[in-house]
């Protein structure tokens, strides 16, 4: 074999390894990509737990979800309402919620 020719394969050899190499190593980190956005995936799952709660208007009975109810403390207790209207003719008085 001629010297052109050994440098040829030699060359073709090299670049053949790198590309092999390079698709080796993607797959290897497109393996632990997903597996990342797998952990990522459950541990937001997880933390999106349902913490919200309904609470019933003592006046007109409505249900209302706990973070957008209207409160009132009185005597210990916390009332919640659907509006300042329920929570006004509650108390007797207007400006009565917390």
């Amino acid at each position: 074999m001629s010297p052109q020719r050994l440098l040829i394969l030699a060359l073709l050899l090299y670049i053949g390894w790198r590309l092999v190499r390079n698709l080796i190593r993607d797959k290897i980190q497109d393996q632990a990509d997903r597996q990342q956005q797998e952990k990522e995936k459950k541990k937001k799952q997880e933390s999106e737990t349902v913490e919200d709660v309904l609470v019933e208007d003592p006046i007109c009975h409505t249900l209302v979800p706990k973070h957008q109810a209207i409160r009132l403390r009185q005597q210990g207790k916390t009332y919640y309402f659907c509006s300042d209207a329920c929570c006004d003719k509650f108390t007797g008085k207007p400006g009565g919620k917390e």
